[in-house]
């Protein structure tokens, strides 16, 4: 194996940070070392969902009125082999005027037809939304304890993917965990169990945390993960789309275990407050700071190109309390029960 060297330079632009790894051929840089390799098709089941961060707007505005809007991902995704996503739906906000912890919404019906849903978006206003649509993968319940956002104290968590050989590392997953973290688990699925780890793995959760912090327990939670999945000896790959909050910073992650496999779709959006004409959903230029708005989707929420920045495979993103946006390269990869970590 040759010796790697490594140079990081970041790029900036306002308050948009990303970042780019120049690396040598080694195994822990097999994300580089396949990136001009013929990308497999990402698996039928993956739901969709959204973040918002910025300035107070009503929930109506993200869920309905955008071109490409959520709401209409819940029965026509775009970047999806299977376009519904209709075995429920949950939102997440935060009233921090009323308390620091998120109220959560969630129904099995299809978000399309919720009438609840719809009448509640239009009086419902917040500075940060969780917003997702449920696709179920087979085996896993459709039930309302399954939903997304899941809710822990002053955290939101979604995930948009699959931990592959879930039942598999079901036991030993639960068995890692405090008597506070295993009981609060009310369903059966991957990603609930995957958010008890991010936030033993968070450690206080009590304490205020930044957004790097919380970008760093998502890698460590991801890291975790593929190394129970890598002692079942499963060759199949894991999807970890996830998404958590604590309604002052934000933090999500675009991950596939194979690198030569594309991951689910998921794009970020920095831009001035959102002005809505018709079902277009439109961007403005920032007047000051304030106005600074950002939007994390599975899909782009209208079909101009240039109001979206496609998140790279295998890293993560994380929005601070100031909205500025970073976005770094990973350092985990699993190919087959073959691991390597940070």
């Amino acid at each position: 194996m040759r010796d790697r060297s490594k140079s990081l330079s970041f790029i900036t632009e306002g308050n948009i940070i990303s970042a780019r790894l120049a690396v040598g051929l080694s195994f822990k840089d097999i994300l580089t070392i396949t990136s001009k390799a013929p990308k497999q098709k990402v698996r039928s089941r993956m739901c969709r969902f959204l973040c918002y961060k910025g300035p107070a707007i009503l929930l109506a505005d993200l869920l309905y009125r955008p071109q490409n809007s959520l709401i209409r991902q819940s029965f026509k995704a775009k970047e999806r082999t299977e376009p519904l996503n209709g075995d429920g739906f949950g939102v997440g906000w935060y009233a921090t005027n009323i308390s620091p912890t998120p109220c959560v919404f969630t129904s099995l019906t299809p978000a399309w037809s919720n009438q609840n849903l719809r009448r509640l978006s239009e009086h419902v206003e917040s500075s940060c939304f969780f917003a997702h649509v449920r696709a179920a993968s087979p085996g896993m319940r459709v039930c309302e304890a399954n939903c997304h956002p899941f809710q822990h104290g002053r955290f939101l968590w979604m995930h948009n993917g699959t931990i592959e050989g879930f039942w598999q590392i079901r036991r030993r997953l639960r068995a890692s965990l405090p008597d506070q973290l295993y009981d609060a688990i009310q369903g059966t699925t991957d990603s609930e169990h995957a958010f008890a780890v991010f936030l033993q793995l968070l450690g206080d959760t009590e304490r205020m945390c930044s957004a790097k912090e919380m970008g760093q327990a998502l890698v460590l939670t991801i890291a975790q993960l593929e190394r129970w999945t890598a002692e079942t000896g499963s060759s199949a790959p894991s999807y970890f789309n996830f998404a958590v909050t604590d309604g002052q910073s934000v933090a999500a992650v675009r991950y596939v275990s194979n690198p030569t496999v594309e991951p689910a779709s998921l794009y970020y959006s920095v831009s001035g407050k959102p002005q809505v004409t018709g079902r277009v959903c439109q961007s403005a230029e920032p007047h000051d700071g304030n106005e600074r708005t950002v939007v994390v989707a599975s899909e782009r929420l209208n079909e101009d190109s240039t109001d979206w920045i496609r998140v790279a495979p295998n890293h993560v993103l994380t929005i601070t309390q100031e909205l500025t946006v970073n976005v770094e390269l990973m350092d985990v990869v699993r190919l087959g029960s073959k691991i390597s970590l940070p």
